[in-house]
């Protein structure tokens, strides 16, 4: 794949996970000012939406960059886990939902960084 489509997929993919979070997050919050975000920020579609979202890009993203950095497919594939789980445990989904979307964004700057920074070579 190409640096520069890798670097848009995975930079979308960080993007969308920050979305993520401020629907998770600053929603509520807002829902105090304006009562038409709190339905955004209940709306089960919305979630689902996203993660919907997010599966194809990271595959995307962290599968066919190569050489694949296993730390990184362990981020995003937990992350996904728990986002997906979060739809099933409503008691537990912002909490399932932030820390899916943080282990995400963290695979996909993994992955980016691998790209950008060569690794170290050791010399004796």
């Amino acid at each position: 794949m190409k640096t520069s489509t890798a670097h848009l997929l995975d930079g979308s993919a960080i993007g969308l996970s920050g979305l993520c979070l401020i629907h998770c997050l600053a929603l509520p919050v807002a829902a105090a000012f304006a009562p038409l975000l709190g339905v955004w920020s209940e709306a089960e579609w919305v979630h689902l939406t996203f993660v919907l979202l997010a599966a194809p890009l990271s595959a995307g993203a962290l599968l066919l960059t190569r050489p694949r950095r296993p730390l990184a497919i362990a981020l995003a594939a937990t992350g996904l886990a728990l986002m997906a789980a979060a739809l099933s445990y409503p008691a537990a989904e912002t909490l399932m939902t932030v820390a899916g979307g943080l282990a995400l964004a963290g695979g996909h700057l993994v992955n980016w960084r691998g790209r950008v920074v060569p690794p170290h070579v050791h010399s004796s």
